[in-house]
């Protein structure tokens, strides 16, 4: 073997190899070359997926014919004035884009500057570069690839239907969008508009929060809260999805690092941590993060697309996204995503009436075919009439001997009511005895409202200035406990109250020695237990917090979790899950009775405590109906 160099065309093609991997990657960088050249509008076209044609047009500052020629060459770029490669304003900054895709396609580039007066084309066929020469054309640069990877045709196999190709293109635009609000996008296939987003108004956080709203829906601009920290030259904005308001996957978990879209293990683990007190495992947050840092102390040119950053200071990176993230949930105190609510609605509906029709897009109700209108309500004359006409007749006996227009009218309801005299009053001595004096009170005292009745000893309901919210107790509680010994963990230890007989727990004997290696760190979160035999453990102290918990069926979840943890894991690394484990055996459990005083304790202490909108696994605490939606269901508005 002989070296030699390799011919300029070549060159190219192994570069096109790793910039260019699919019309999405053209598509990128042809996006960030019109962002960086100013653009407030970039309209992009597909054909066949991308693989017939790319067309990028935007109304950025143009290219001179000079500058044409200079900008299919290898390593041409205007993004690094300084020639510092660790000084990096731009998306991108390399000078690979144009001639690797050059290189595999034929490309078109027609611009003209904002003072010139006509435009100038010039074309690159499989890397072969023709003379600039006038054309017709528009301010801004035009940029048409056809015919991608015709030069490599072999590259060609590994591309998807045209569809999976066009849905990658349009996550890359979107992605864009998030980070550059003030620009408008617009991606069409030829036959339909894929993405559509329009130039945003305001401030900062608006502008942002309306671009995530037309990408990830109208729900995140309902449930979403704003993040903004700052530490040691470092910021972090942007809007984080509540707990219960969350996916399957991390899809939608979208992070920039200045104003690039980035995928970054570093990030996606913060975010991971800073939701672990509030998620199960298998579900996910949704958000927006964006990271301002020196370019100094991020380096973006460790991956050919750019995809990928490495920091200076990583756990710098990482607290702040952990604090900031942190912060923003405790603000959002009790509050539970509007799509619980939304749910709950969707899943009721009156009993014997017909389901409204669902509009088709771009329909509005009104008057249409689509619309529908409630029954009219029936008169007295006809109420009467009906149950004349059903009653049974004289004789007939049996169940039917004594005519009464609704058996049972006076059983009592299925559900305990808040006020349980052993006299109960009649229906009618009760309504009468309503004290109407006694208003619920003002949303801005008690957004939760005041508790009228416990159901199924599980739910408990309560009225609020505009609506009602159903409470599930055990949730609720469960999270209150948990907050609590967190706190006393943070304020020194937690309170342990002892056990008048010490409780005798059976478990394998392999369980029973997990347990009683950690017995030194359960002692710190209160729980004291020691050895009594093989595959015996005897437990003397529980955390005061947790009252009369079942001791037995804690031990048993806890020799389960450290299994799960292994030996070289300390408990305080996992504190999120043993204190979990620990708060759901001391809550109220479901089907215990609970008094007025008891309800309404508890509705006030979640009004108090950050992040009991949710249980420690995700789920919602209570669900909040509005009257107006109430009185949709039933036809009154």
């Amino acid at each position: 073997m002989t070296l030699r160099l390799l011919p300029p065309t070549l060159i190219n093609q192994i570069a096109a190899g790793e910039v260019v991997e699919r019309p999405a990657s053209a598509v990128k960088e042809l996006v960030e070359n019109a962002v960086d050249a100013g653009a407030t509008r970039v309209d992009v076209t597909l054909s066949e997926g991308g693989r017939a044609l790319i067309a990028v047009q935007d109304d950025g500052r143009g290219m001179t014919p000079d500058d044409l020629a200079l900008a299919v060459e290898r390593h041409a770029t205007s993004k690094l004035p300084s020639e510092d490669l660790f000084d990096i304003g731009f998306l991108g900054f390399r000078g690979e884009a144009l001639p690797s895709i050059g290189s595999v396609a034929r490309m078109t580039l027609t611009s003209r500057t904002q003072d010139a007066d006509s435009a100038w084309r010039i074309q690159v066929e499989g890397g072969v570069k023709s003379a600039p020469e006038p054309a017709a054309g528009q301010r801004g640069t035009r940029v048409e690839v056809r015919d991608l990877f015709y030069a490599t045709p072999a590259r060609l196999k590994f591309l998807k239907a045209p569809r999976t190709e066009t849905q990658h293109a349009a996550d890359v635009i979107n992605r864009l969008g998030m980070a550059h609000p003030e620009v408008a996008f617009t991606l069409t296939d030829g036959t339909r508009s894929v993405v559509k987003l329009g130039a945003t108004q305001g401030d900062l956080f608006r502008r942002r929060l309306d671009r995530l709203s037309a990408v990830i829906g109208r729900d995140f601009f309902d449930n979403a809260l704003p993040v903004d920290a700052a530490r040691e030259g470092l910021r972090l904005t942007g809007h984080i999805g509540l707990p219960t308001f969350n996916r399957g996957n991390a899809q939608q978990q979208y992070l920039f690092v200045n104003g690039r879209p980035v995928k970054d293990r570093l990030l996606t683990g913060a975010v991971r941590g800073a939701y672990a007190d509030f998620l199960a495992s298998d579900r996910h947050a949704i958000l927006a993060l964006y990271l301002e840092v020196p370019p100094r102390d991020v380096d973006v040119n460790v991956h050919p697309a750019k995809a990928e950053v490495r920091f200076r200071d990583q756990q710098l990176v990482r607290g702040l996204i952990v604090s900031a993230l942190r912060h923003a949930l405790a603000e959002a105190g009790h509050r539970a995503s509007t799509t619980v609510s939304i749910g709950a609605l969707g899943a009721a509906r009156p009993e014997g009436q017909p389901q409204r029709p669902a509009l088709p897009l771009g329909r509005s109700g009104g008057q249409s075919a689509w619309s529908w209108t409630p029954p009219p309500r029936p008169t007295q004359d006809q109420v009467d009439a009906a149950y004349a006409a059903q009653a049974p007749q004289a004789g007939y006996g049996g169940l039917y001997e004594q005519p009464t227009r609704l058996p049972n009218l006076s059983a009592p309801p299925q559900a305990r009511s808040v006020e349980s005299p052993p006299d109960a009053p009649s229906f009618a001595e009760a309504m009468a005895a309503v004290d109407l004096e006694s208003p619920p009170p003002a949303a801005s005292e008690h957004p939760l409202g005041v508790a009228r009745a416990q159901l199924h000893a599980t739910y408990i309901v309560a009225q609020t200035a505009d609506g009602i919210v159903i409470v599930d107790q055990h949730a609720a509680h469960e999270r209150l406990v948990y907050e609590r010994m967190k706190q006393a963990m943070d304020a020194g230890g937690v309170a342990r109250q002892m056990l008048l007989l010490p409780e005798v727990v059976e478990l394998e004997e392999a369980a029973a020695d997990r347990v009683i290696a950690r017995a030194e760190e359960l002692g710190q979160l209160g729980l004291v237990l020691e050895g009594f035999g093989p595959g015996t453990i005897l437990v003397r102290e529980v955390p005061a917090l947790l009252g009369d918990c079942d001791v037995r069926g804690l031990i048993e979840d806890l020799a389960d979790e450290l299994a799960e943890l292994g030996e070289a894991l300390a408990l305080k690394d996992r504190l999120a899950d043993v204190c979990g484990t620990m708060a759901c055996h001391g809550s109220v459990r479901s089907g215990r009775l609970l008094n007025a005083e008891e309800m309404n304790a508890l509705l006030r202490q979640m009004e108090a405590t950050p992040h009991s909108g949710q249980c420690n696994h995700g789920r919602p605490t209570y669900v909040e109906l509005k009257l107006k939606d109430i009185e949709r269901l039933f036809g009154r508005r």
